[in-house]
């Protein structure tokens, strides 16, 4: 059957002459005997791979799977191994056809049919390694739409085809012209380079971490160098895939320069000022800062432009690299070293001030958390108050004194324990207030005024002036809510 097809489209054409191809292909190998013949050998190798596959795969299994308690590098190899067993079957069926294809090309002098269904066999490898096999979304994303299709293609004879045609597909932007096969050729190995970088620098900061024998600040500095060097050999290798020769970046480089020396001079500033903070070790994650500003709390995590501090309410600040260069900063060195802290307190003036500091620093030292080292607790007289005396206890501990840790809450009790259990009394602010130049005062009862030995009669309280006035109304014997 004839179709006119002059008034389709060129693609419908194009489409239509495959199909047309691939059913005389298609009768061919119907008609044929060398065909029928390799069409048998497919499905004895197909069933050999299958009888081999069922036997074999159980014992794989049992072989391969690790027990629970074990660990290390053999046991990671078997756990790798594992995942491989579904592919058994398409493999062993490709291989018989292999050597299958050999005796029926000395035969017949033709191993179309042979090659069909290796391409197939493959095919269908590729479909059990997307689908059971990789884990990795990305990965499986790559391979559903471009590892499939282009086995797809390749097992029907199309892919050669398509390759020539996308090569041949010329794309412009501006004065830059460039195909189609090449913007494909380069998504798919960017897409692959950038995975296998970011898998890599993940791997190697795990690995640098472990590294507990060297400080902090080396193991950071070692994590962001491994991850440029990297990122920067999958840029290199992404380029010459491309075919872009790396002097065209010249300008781009100087480019880059100018915009550095003029519009990024904080992002140049911040990520130099983080390499000088990894290299000096002067903030790392896990210490405790203060800044300038007042603001202060855990470092939790260091990236090329700041620093993440979490507070002790759960917040995160984000500190410009640059700040601990050029400001001050208190580090209190959560990291393993010893903190000082004092609590205040008084004591009444009757108290016998030199039983005190012993009193004190023996109930300080029973704390757990307080050291003896650099220094035991320290009880010091500070001084004498206008309600009693004051005295501080010094002491050490490692941490800091919030969050989990309440060093101050915990000695104050010590302290408060200590002082009752030797009946010295902690005194309570009072004020006496002695008035000068008069003959006479008052004195409080619960219900109002009592006489007062020498108090001018002829003189009252003048609750606008704020002291005593003369008052020629006033009367002693007037009780508004009281008895005298």
């Amino acid at each position: 059957m004839e179709w006119d097809l002059a008034s389709q489209p060129e693609i419908v054409q194009r489409a239509v002459g495959f199909a047309q191809q691939g059913w005389e292909v298609a009768e061919g190998w119907l008609r044929s005997p060398a065909a029928w013949s390799q069409f048998t050998l497919l499905l004895v190798s197909w069933a050999a791979a299958w009888l081999i596959t069922r036997r074999l795969s159980p014992f794989l299994t049992r072989i391969l799977t690790p027990s629970s308690e074990r660990q290390g590098l053999f046991t990671g190899t078997r756990k790798f191994l594992l995942l491989f067993v579904p592919l058994m079957l398409p493999l062993l069926a490709y291989l018989f056809t292999g050597f299958g294809e050999d005796i029926t090309r000395s035969l017949f002098g033709s191993g179309a049919v042979i090659a069909f269904g290796q391409r197939v066999f493959l095919l269908l490898a590729a479909r059990i390694l997307v689908r059971e096999i990789v884990a990795d979304p990305f990965l499986k994303l790559l391979g559903r739409f471009i590892l499939l299709p282009v086995l797809a293609l390749h097992a029907v004879g199309l892919l050669e085809i398509t390759t020539d045609y996308l090569t041949a597909l010329n794309l412009t932007l501006g004065n830059i012209s460039f195909s189609a096969m090449s913007v494909i050729r380069g998504v798919i190995a960017g897409s692959l380079l950038f995975w296998l970088g970011r898998w890599s620098n993940t791997q190697s900061a795990i690995l640098i971490q472990k590294q507990e024998d060297l400080p902090p600040a080396t193991r950071q500095l070692a994590s962001k160098a491994a991850e440029i060097a990297i990122f920067g050999t999958a840029f290199l290798l992404l380029m010459n895939i491309m075919g872009i020769s790396l002097t065209s970046l010249a300008v781009l480089g100087g480019a880059i320069g100018v915009g550095l020396g003029f519009g990024l001079q904080k992002i140049a500033a911040n990520f130099i000022s983080g390499v000088i903070l990894l290299l000096e070790g002067q903030a790392t994650v896990g210490d405790y800062v203060e800044l300038d500003n007042g603001e202060a709390g855990t470092i939790v995590k260091t990236t090329a432009r700041a620093m993440i501090l979490e507070t002790f309410d759960g917040k995160w600040i984000v500190v410009p690299n640059e700040d601990f260069i050029t400001t001050r900063v208190v580090n209190y060195s959560d990291a393993g070293s010893a903190n000082r802290y004092e609590v205040p307190f008084s004591v009444h003036y009757d108290t016998d001030i030199n039983l005190v500091p012993g009193i004190v620093e023996a109930a300080v030292a029973t704390h757990p958390r307080v050291l003896s080292e650099p220094f035991p607790p320290d009880c010091e007289l500070r001084a004498l108050g206008e309600s009693g005396v004051e005295f501080a206890v010094e002491f050490w501990v490692n941490g800091l004194d919030d969050g989990a840790n309440k060093f101050t809450s915990d000695v104050l009790f010590l302290v408060w324990n200590a002082l009752k259990a030797n009946n010295i009394q902690i005194p309570y602010p009072h004020r006496v207030v002695e008035l000068k130049g008069q003959q006479g005062g008052f004195a409080p009862n619960q219900g109002g005024f009592v006489p007062n030995p020498g108090f001018d009669q002829n003189q009252g309280f003048d609750q606008n002036q704020g002291g005593f006035a003369p008052n020629p109304g006033f009367d002693p014997n007037y009780n508004p809510g009281g008895s005298y």
